[in-house]
């Protein structure tokens, strides 16, 4: 089936383009949507419809000292004047207990015979007078009973296993979907799930499948190519991670051919996907005359030091060759690194950069630094040295019911806008503060995040609602804060 992405927003439909950005005007329902197509023994050919409603487009009510919203779904499946499929519900979103307003998905499966169709959809904020969104795209379902097939290829935020009760269930495995095509440096693998269909009719046990990626060009990344051999079966669910960390920024296809024993192309599936990646240039350290002034700057006693400060902004290759050089113990060539680091990643003067970045690294030594972690190494000081300073700080080293904790903002982080970091202190002592939750991608967010900063007055929620009991208490006031950016 051909593949298609696309956003719902303010009365209109358009193709989603990845890089677009949206503002987040409360009021304006927006969802994303995509659809997939699989094939059971039991349903036949089916496909998967997925929503990503976008949380802070709807609005909530109060509800048991939280909110919750509501979306309604009309949605149908229609071939000419005749209606093959059709679903109508309504959908809460998930509950609210002072907590951050995420986006949430939905899914819905539909056994349809092979042919042309319009699949058509209507939504509306239940809370919301204002007019629906309506769309109609017109859908292919392909014969996959038929010989040696695959089914579309579904990429993912997250796969877990699971017992098969979730409605995101396949093969074992839960799989939130990923509606972008856009895959940023920060991510470093695109999760893929797939299925291969009626292998077991072929000649021999074993099949081959090569992954591949192509550029816009055409030119294959040889490199990228992977070979894995596998069992013949009626159904063979393909669940993987692919490493995008070398590829470079464009456009590419990731593709998946299944070959015979004998390496015959039998079926191939394909992925279209862009990229931005700022990958780390190869360092010529055997090369590099050392510069008098520039090593002059980097005392004897801290050559180690200053070469370790520099992981906060390297790359994942980087980082491995930083540790590299430091175990070969050889103080000359750390000197060359450092210098090698800055003459290739500067964009003006490699060595005023340098300078610039070392009284940074002293700033983060004197206010993050403690007894066990120089300053670079903790959380706050990684992420000071790799984003820079915060637009706003929020410190709360005291609090009635919660953890010592601060929360930055930044308005602008490359080609993000309004990103926060939420750091905190279990242990009380040390100025060991943690990171705990942001919005920025690539980060960790941890939406238990309130539950876990008053973990001493809370009891533990559930992997659904990590802050069921949560209370509001006098003083308790992190999400208020966090929210007001």
């Amino acid at each position: 089936m051909k593949q298609f992405r696309y956003i719902l927003f303010a009365f209109a439909f358009v193709q989603f383009a990845p890089t677009m950005s949206f503002a987040q005007n409360k009021g304006k329902l927006r969802s994303y949507l995509d659809c997939k197509q699989f094939y059971s023994h039991e349903a036949g050919n089916y496909i998967e419809v997925y929503f990503q409603f976008v949380g802070p487009s709807l609005h909530y009510l109060p509800k048991d000292n939280g909110l919750i919203g509501e979306v309604g779904v009309i949605l149908n499946i229609s071939q000419g004047d005749s209606i093959i499929r059709s679903d109508a519900y309504r959908l809460a979103t998930p509950f609210m207990k002072d907590s951050i307003v995420e986006d949430f998905y939905d899914m819905k499966r539909f056994a349809i015979q092979p042919g042309n169709y319009s699949l058509n959809i209507e939504l509306f904020d239940v809370n919301d007078k204002s007019e629906s969104l309506k769309a109609s795209v017109p859908i292919t379902i392909e014969e996959l009973a038929d010989g040696v097939s695959f089914s579309d290829i579904e990429t993912a935020e997250l796969i877990y296993n699971c017992d098969g009760e979730s409605p995101f269930s396949k093969s074992g495995v839960c799989i939130i979907p990923r509606l972008a095509t856009f895959y940023p440096t920060e991510l470093e693998n695109i999760p893929v799930y797939f299925e291969l269909y009626n292998t077991s009719t072929l000649a021999d046990s074993v099949f081959a499948i090569k992954q591949f990626i192509v550029d816009e060009a055409g030119n294959e990344l040889t490199e990228q190519t992977v070979f894995t051999r596998h069992q013949t079966a009626e159904i063979v669910p393909i669940v993987r991670k692919v490493d995008i960390t070398k590829v470079k920024s464009g456009k590419y296809t990731l593709s998946f051919a299944l070959l015979s024993k004998k390496m015959t192309e039998l079926a191939i599936q394909t992925y279209e996907f862009d990229r931005s990646n700022d990958l780390e240039v190869n360092l010529s350290m055997e090369t590099t005359i050392l510069d008098p002034n520039f090593q002059a700057s980097i005392p004897e006693d801290s050559i180690v030091y200053y070469l370790e400060s520099l992981i906060p902004i390297s790359g994942a290759s980087e980082i491995k060759n930083i540790i590299k050089t430091i175990k070969t113990k050889d103080a000359d060539l750390q000197r060359k690194h450092i210098q090698a680091f800055w003459v290739t990643t500067a964009k003006v003067s490699a060595y005023d950069e340098w300078l610039s970045y070392k009284e940074q690294v002293k700033l983060v030594e004197a206010r993050f630094g403690n007894n066990f972690q120089e300053g670079f190494e903790t959380d706050r000081g990684r992420v000071y040295l790799q984003y820079g300073s915060p637009t706003t700080m929020v410190q709360k080293e005291t609090s009635p019911s919660e953890y010592p904790y601060e929360i930055w903002q930044y308005n602008q982080i490359g080609k993000f806008s309004n990103k926060r970091f939420v750091f905190y202190n279990p242990d009380l002592v040390n100025n060991t503060y943690r990171l705990i939750h942001s919005d920025m991608i690539g980060e960790l967010k941890n939406p238990g995040w309130p539950q876990m900063l008053s973990k001493r007055n809370s009891s533990a929620g559930n992997v659904d609602n990590q802050n069921e009991f949560l209370q509001k208490q006098y003083g308790d006031n992190s999400n208020d804060l966090f929210r007001q950016y």
